[in-house]
């Protein structure tokens, strides 16, 4: 599962998808509980990584959601309203991490478009009421089974099912955005060609 990313820059929001992300900032990796842009049918906003913010967990309980299986995603108490009413955004970034085993141990690697462009998974978001007032959003990604495609089926533990976020093609955006049937959401949830995708070794960056 996904669990870090490297977002775009301002710069690429602007050039690739069309956004001012003018007085919004975030860090330049992300992971579990840090901001990062998303893209909704309203536009552009920051949100945080993962679907139950640590703050809004109930006491005791830990609850990894930075990542949602698109086979339960309709089913799981967690994840069923927001997919019903078709909360639905895209991601965008520049890259992100799996471990690969090949070697017998794990090496953070880095997957990407080959042609070295940012790109935009498909995500869900929801709204949540903070204390004092004010409204945050948070977001998940969305996976599916990758045991055969060529590129993601390297990632994770040997013995682990092989799983992939879900790159959505720029022709697809708007569509994706703007789908309010759960069924017909599915449609979308399908592997990128590996062809068109890399991946590199990639070196732990230092937290902040």
């Amino acid at each position: 599962m996904c669990i870090n990313f490297t977002p775009p820059t301002h710069r690429q929001l602007l050039d690739g998808f069309g956004l001012d992300a003018a007085g919004l900032e975030w860090r330049a990796d992300t992971w579990q509980d840090y901001a990062a842009p998303i893209i909704t049918r309203n536009g552009l906003s920051l949100a945080s990584y993962g679907f139950v913010p640590k703050p809004h967990l109930p006491p005791g309980v830990r609850l990894t959601t930075m990542n949602a299986r698109a086979e339960s995603i309709g089913e799981k108490p967690t994840y069923k309203g927001a997919w019903r009413k078709g909360q639905l955004c895209l991601v965008p970034m520049q890259a992100f991490f799996e471990p690969c085993y090949e070697t017998g141990k794990a090496v953070r690697t880095r997957i990407g478009r080959a042609d070295g462009e940012p790109f935009a998974v498909a995500g869900m978001w929801r709204a949540w009421e903070e204390e004092g007032g004010g409204v945050s959003h948070a977001f998940t990604q969305i996976t599916v089974n990758a045991d055969d495609h060529p590129l993601m089926k390297r990632m994770h533990k040997p013995d682990d099912e092989k799983r992939s976020l879900v790159i959505v093609p720029p022709a697809q955006y708007q569509a994706w955005l703007g789908c309010s049937e759960p069924e017909l959401a599915r449609t979308f949830l399908t592997l990128f060609p590996a062809e068109l995708m890399t991946a590199s070794d990639a070196p732990l960056p230092r937290r902040t």
